[in-house]
This record gives C-alpha cells, structure tokens and sequence, in this order.
C-alpha cells in the first residue's frame, strides 16, 4: 500500500493506472504508424498532446466506470463490460473534443485503427494485472498478534477473496490467556519471540489485535521487531488501510487523539473551497437542461411544488435547509419523518427515475455555492435522526466535524442506508472521510460518483 495525502492505494493498482495511461498514449503513436505505414511522411508532426488528451478522457472514462477500484467484485464478465462501457464514452466524449476543438482532431483512419489497438492491449493488460496481482509471493506476509475476538474480525470482515488481494495472514499468536476465537489451525504456538516468528515464516508485517492489552503485551519483543525493519500496526489502522473504513467496534478516543489525521488549515480550507466552486459550476453547466426537463416533468405528474425544503444538520451541528427536487408525494410525511424503503409507494413515478439517477439531489448545488455544503463530505442528516443516533451510536456526532455533501465516500463504497444498522456501517466510512479528507479524495469519490449513478447502485 501506498499512502497519497493520507489515502491508502494499492501499489499495484498505481502501477496498473500508469500503464494503462502509458498504453493510451501510445496506442495513438501505433495506430498512426499502422496508418501511414505505406506513406511515412503524411504522418502528422505532432501527435503528443492529441495523444496526451485521448490518454486523459479514457483514464477518465476507465475511473468512472470503477476499473481503479480496490474491490472490483464482478468478475471477469462484469470488467469486460465496464471497459466496454468506458470506451463508448471515450468515444463519445473524443467525438464531442475533435468537434469543438479540429486542431486536435486524429483523422478517423488513426482514430479507429487507435480505438482497436487501446482496446485489445487494456483486456490484455488486464488479464496480465489480474493473473499477476493474486500471486502468493507478492503478496504482504502478516502475522496477528492476538487469537481472540478482535483478531477474529480479520476472517469476519474480510471474508472476499477481493477483500484480501494484496496480503496473506500467515497464522495467529497467542500472547496471553484470551480465549481463542480465531481458526486453531491458523494459530501459531508463541514458543518463540516475535523476531524469531517473524525470520522463519519470512514476515513483512505483525498486526496488534489482542483484546484486552492489559492482561500482557510482549512490547520488548515487538520493539525487537520495529527496530528489525518489521510493521508494527495496531489492528484498527490495518482494517482502515485494507477497507477504507474505522471500524467502530475497536474505535477508542485514545485512537482518535493519537493517529494522524483529523487536520484543519486555512489552506486545506481554501483549497476544498475551490474544489467546491469549480466542480458544481462545472455540474451545474453540463446539467442544467437536464434540471430544466425534470422540473417540468414533477410539475406536469400532480401539479405540485416542483422543490423540496428540508431541515438538516450541517457542519459543526448548524442547522440548514436543504434544497432538493420533489420526488415523493406531497403528502409523503403525513406520519412523520422516516427513512425511505426499497419500492417505496410514496415516490412518485418522476421520482422514481430521478432518484435512481440522482438528478433529485441536483439543486444542493445552490448549498454548496451558499458555503452551507461541500461537493464531497457526508450525506446532510435529518435533527430527528440526528439526536437518536447520537444516542445510541458512539462517536456519531464527529460526522459533522465538517461539511456535509451531495456525494460522499460513504455514498460510493455503500449502498443507501435505511435502518440504525446501515447507519453504523456508513459512519464508518465518514469517519475515514473526516479522518483523511482532501482535494485528492475528493477527487476520488467525485469519479467513482459517476459509476454509482451508471450502475444505479443504493437508490431508492
């Protein structure tokens, strides 16, 4: 793993983005020489920078689709598609720069001859990335110090095999008297130190996962271990780099108060500030005719108020009116304030599409011009879910450490939530969000939005 501006990368997904960069590029070079093959000297002077921009828009296409995720769980067949996907919208958005921009333009022979060789060569690229990132000897070798029932949250949580690509745990040790709640054929007798462990089962990393440290901590052993060039990690910062979440069943506020993170600044401010600006303008540009159509279709399904205005919690527990497109029945909160379900009956047939889509979240664009919202940040709650959940859900208040937004990492990387259950799962990843936020994040879960509303993942 690789940590970017507090956000842990796989190192072999960087060295996958790269080369498929690379082979973007010079697919562009290739199918110009294919081209002119027969006539080398009408091959144009210059073709870096169409080059450069056809390797930006299908880098940029390939990440809204998903393909630079950690967890890609579809398979083969389920890739394939994606990159299909992703190529017929590079090909659409190449055709919209060649029409606004000539200068750029490749000419079709290259153009098509390119599309061909980048497609073959990224499935190969594939197949090669897959077949090579789930060998065993490149995988980090992990022993678990600890047998008992946080050390069993390893085999718990990450039970996929996509949820392990990257590392192997070798065995567990026992170190003291916990119950063993572990696989006992994984757990390795401690009838050696920690540094002797670790030379004759060729360890890279020792994982703390002992539930009760106070009962016996062997720390002159994992000293030994640290100063030998050996990880020491605690487990909580093990499932925060392996799953993009804090786990709240480990969070303690001595974690909180000691790990990195949790940093604000005028210039982190400012920056996310512009990051704001310039991305919802950009949004609200390339969707308003689609915001125009929308308010006419609510208007015309049951003459109602076309807007809906509702009260939320924002950063620091500030109240704000949240500004969204109607997509339930006017009535829909005649009962009450409550979560929606799957098929509710109180969405309306408008609503339904625009849910799924997410154009009803649209108009919090103008939350975020006011500086009540972020583009990126946690979803906005209800006060009345607010003061419940902070009731009952330790550590849930942090979520409005800072300002709520339209989309978020919780949003991508978890389906909506519509119970107390969800909402234990979700704050976990806005705990990590709030832990790590920055523009590069941003970033992130501002592409990977994309393919969460392409593959109507978690609406309702």
């Amino acid at each position: 793993m690789v940590r970017l501006f507090k956000h842990y990368i796989p190192l072999s997904l960087i060295a996958l983005s790269i080369g498929e960069f690379a082979v973007f590029v010079l697919s562009v070079y290739a199918g110009g020489s294919i081209r002119f093959s027969e006539a080398p000297n009408e091959l144009p002077d210059d073709v870096f920078w169409p080059s450069v921009l056809f390797a930006a828009v299908m880098f940029t296409c390939m990440t809204s689709m998903g393909l630079y995720q950690r967890h890609l769980r579809d398979g083969r067949r389920g890739m394939f598609l994606r990159i299909v996907i992703a190529f017929f919208l590079g090909f659409i958005a190449m055709t919209l720069l060649f029409y606004l921009f000539p200068e750029v333009i490749l000419g079709r022979g290259i153009f098509g001859i390119t599309w061909l060789i980048a497609f073959l060569a990224i499935i190969a690229a594939r197949l090669f990335y897959i077949k090579r990132v789930n060998r065993e000897d490149l995988k980090r070798r992990v022993i678990v110090a600890g047998v008992g029932k946080n050390a069993n949250l390893i085999d718990t949580l990450l039970k996929r095999h996509t949820d392990r690509l990257g590392f192997k745990v070798i065995g567990y040790v026992p170190v003291n008297e916990e119950e063993i709640c572990v696989d006992r054929s994984k757990v390795i007798e401690h009838n050696m130190t920690f540094v002797q462990l670790s030379e004759i089962h060729d360890v890279d990393e020792i994982v703390i996962a002992v539930t009760d440290r106070r009962k016996g901590m062997p720390v002159e052993e994992l000293l030994d271990c640290k100063m030998s060039g050996i990880d020491v990690i605690d487990l909580q910062t093990f499932f925060e780099r392996q799953t993009g979440k804090i786990i709240l069943d480990l969070l303690q506020p001595s974690w909180l108060i000691f790990s990195d993170g949790f940093g604000q600044g005028r210039i982190k401010d400012v920056s996310k500030r512009i990051f704001d600006l310039l991305a919802s303008g950009i949004l609200l540009l390339a969707t308003f005719p689609f915001m125009l159509i929308t308010m006419v279709a609510i208007y015309l399904e049951d003459r109602g108020p076309v807007f809906y205005r509702q009260v939320r919690v924002g950063q620091n527990w500030k109240l704000i009116k949240v500004v969204k497109f109607r997509s339930m029945r006017i009535d829909a909160e005649k009962a009450g304030a409550q979560f929606a379900q799957k098929d509710d009956d109180r969405v309306t047939r408008v609503g339904k599409f625009i849910r799924k889509t997410r154009i009803d979240e649209l108009p919090q664009l103008l939350n975020v011009f006011k500086g009540e919202m972020s583009f990126v940040g946690p979803r906005p709650e209800r006060p009345e879910f607010v003061e419940d959940f902070s009731k009952n859900i330790p550590f849930y208040s942090e979520r409005h450490r800072v300002k709520p937004g339209i989309t978020g990492w919780a949003q991508i990387m978890y389906p909506y939530g519509s119970d107390e259950k969800d909402t234990i799962q979700k704050l976990q990843y806005d705990l990590y969000y709030v832990k790590n936020y920055s523009v590069f994040l941003d970033v992130t879960v501002l592409f990977q939005t994309a393919e969460v509303i392409l593959w109507g993942k978690g609406a309702r």
